[in-house]
């Protein structure tokens, strides 16, 4: 490649740097992360580039977790905008589309439009992650995102800035979509002093003028003037302390816990899990003695180039404890009980060094005596992707993708604690007990009662739909029901439901044995569930077994994209060394379906029995 360092060629570089671009055009890649550490096939960096977007579209977002800002298709946003340098232009993007409504991309609307006057935006949909299960929807690529196309326009004599926007019918069919696109591309227009731009005019029918809120959000989210007036449950700046940080429900919060290795931390089996555990540090601190033995021959080393990926599971956070010489030793006391997915309990190696990020989780629940006394409800984190918000009590720790394999879950705990288990304090504010004393002028409730009163209210239908758009914003507001104690009775009622799940009773199906063929109540491979007469469903534990009489109605519990029970199906599977009978009770998963139909039926029943909390506007006064 030599050619390319030649004279010519640097002055040729130099001229395109010059030259005055006007128009950017392209189709860039979308693809905020690798899959795994070990693919070891990271986005390229680009550091100053990295820098204008952490000065611009990090610097006023909302969100915590900033990633997808450095997604390839929003640093050519980003590079785009700047490329113009000034000038009048236009940007025209296909791109994903995530950034018409993502809660971390709100600095990403803010600045487009103050970097440009006028943007269009076609949505061409199939973002197959937001639709409810069974649901189709067509995509113009034949990928799982969304997808868009943007025209962003500087024009310097008109100061308003205007935002546009169409959708394109969403159908079965990526040929609709693309026939839809060939009917309405106008044939170009000239460009006058009169004209809008050359893209599109005001009063073509098919865009909608849009005004961003004061959160820079384009669409309008249904309910949200509402959904302000509530109390909030939980404040990022509330629960590190910040100044002028709201008052809030509850004192602190956090995420679940992340391992980004679940195959080596999580076990149904603990004899299972800790063998596999002790190899992975051995395998661990062996790569350790040999980076400090390579650190002594040469002063920098590429971390990424030097690991074993063929050894161990690498992430980004195990590769600091790497480089900053962080040993553990192997402890049978740390494997302890988690809720994994939707009651589906597993082993859990709970060490900081092995997982990626426990975040507050070890003073929420900071011992095993701490499960006796504290409960923790797990809601839809901001900007969830499942098709619905999803909200499940427990007092164990709990993975942070536990209702929803795509979406992170907040923690909000009764109670918080020291590390060791000592100074057990309560996690719901004073003023949260002032103003439900003096809505309701009750001096009899509780902190507990407002915890329980919060676990309804989340599971109410009414609330749910009409705050839909809403939750997907910010973290759940709580509005004051017309009944306190129906909704504080009723969430202590779900909450022991769900906390004690494994002593529910079990619900009568009917055991039907398949002749000839040796009685069994392991799972052999996967479970598998099937209609059957009646509205009701049947489901093969084995070859020799299947469970019959369970109602349609246990199927409408729903946790994120699943129901209880499809949950329990998805992950009471045999997969590789992984062993869902390894309880040490032969018949502890027939007797979990039953339980889990048993719990889902009463789920409803208590929910259809609330009633809507809106029916009356909350009094802050």
């Amino acid at each position: 490649q030599l050619s390319f360092l030649t004279e010519a060629n640097t002055a040729r570089v130099q001229r395109q740097k010059d030259a005055p671009i006007t128009v950017v055009i392209g189709n860039p890649p979308y693809n905020a992360w690798q899959r795994s550490e070990n693919d070891n096939n990271k986005n390229r960096r680009y550091p100053k580039l990295d820098e204008r977007i952490r000065e611009t579209y990090a610097r006023d977002s909302r969100a915590t977790l900033k990633n997808s800002l450095y997604d390839p298709y929003i640093r050519f946003f980003r590079w785009a905008a700047d490329r113009l340098q000034g000038r009048d232009g236009i940007v025209a993007f296909v791109t994903n589309n995530s950034f018409l409504d993502g809660y971390a991309l709100d600095g990403v609307r803010k600045h487009l439009l103050q970097d440009f006057t006028q943007v269009y935006h076609v949505d061409l949909g199939g973002n197959s992650r937001k639709t409810q299960r069974g649901q189709k929807v067509s995509n113009v690529f034949d990928i799982r995102v969304g997808v868009g196309i943007t025209f962003a326009v500087r024009h310097a004599e008109r100061a308003e800035r205007r935002l546009y926007y169409c959708a394109v019918p969403e159908t079965g069919k990526k040929e609709d979509k693309l026939a839809w696109l060939a009917r309405h591309t106008p044939a170009p227009l000239p460009v006058t002093a009169e004209s809008e731009t050359a893209i599109a005019v005001s009063d073509d029918p098919i865009w909608r003028r849009l005004t961003p809120d004061a959160r820079h959000n384009w669409l309008p989210v249904a309910g949200q003037a509402l959904f302000q007036s509530l109390l909030p449950l939980g404040d990022k700046d509330a629960k590190s302390g910040k100044h002028g940080a709201p008052q809030t429900i509850f004192a602190t919060y956090s995420g679940g816990v992340k391992t980004n290795r679940d195959e080596v931390v999580y076990d149904f089996g603990r004899e299972a899990l800790l063998g596999r555990v002790e190899g992975f540090i051995g395998a661990y601190l062996a790569e350790l003695d040999r980076y400090r033995r390579a650190r002594r021959r040469q002063e920098e080393i590429d971390v990424d180039a030097f690991v074993d990926y063929a050894r161990l599971k690498w992430d980004s956070t195990l590769k600091q404890h790497l480089v900053r010489g962080h040993e553990t030793e192997f402890d049978p006391a740390k494997a302890r009980r988690s809720l994994y997915r939707p009651f589906c309990k597993q082993w859990l190696y709970f060490d900081p060094l092995l997982i990626n990020s426990v975040y507050q989780q070890p003073y929420f629940f900071p011992t095993p005596a701490s499960e006796a006394e504290n409960r923790a409800i797990y809601v839809s984190d901001i900007g969830y992707r499942a098709p619905q918000f999803s909200v499940l009590m427990t007092n164990h720790l709990a993975d942070l993708h536990l209702c929803a394999a795509i979406d992170a879950h907040q923690c909000f705990p009764l109670y918080v604690y020291a590390e060791d288990g000592g100074e057990r304090r309560e996690n719901i504010t004073d003023w949260a007990l002032e103003q439900f004393r003096a809505h309701y002028r009750d001096a009899g409730i509780g902190k507990a009662d407002i915890f329980y009163y919060i676990y309804a209210v989340l599971h109410q239908p009414a609330y749910r739909e009409r705050f839909a758009e809403a939750l997907k914003k910010e973290l759940p507001r709580i509005p004051f029901a017309a009944d306190f104690w129906a909704y504080a009775k009723a969430g202590r009622a779900l909450g022991d439901l769900h906390v004690n799940y494994e002593s529910a009773p079990e619900y009568p199906l009917r055991e039907v044995w398949a002749l000839g063929k040796a009685p069994s109540y392991r799972v052999e491979s996967a479970m598998r569930l099937e209609s059957a007469a009646n509205g009701e469903y049947a489901l093969v534990i084995n070859k020799a077994l299947r469970l019959e009489g369970i109602p349609s109605e246990a199927l409408g519990y729903k946790l994120g994209n699943r129901s209880a029970l499809e949950w329990l199906i998805d992950q009471y599977r045999v997969k590789g060394a992984r062993d869902p009978n390894a309880y040490g009770d032969e018949r502890y998963v027939v007797s979990l379906v039953k339980r889990v139909v048993w719990v889902s039926l009463q789920t409803l029943q208590i929910v259809a029995g609330l009633p809507d909390p809106l029916a009356v506007v909350p009094n802050r006064a």
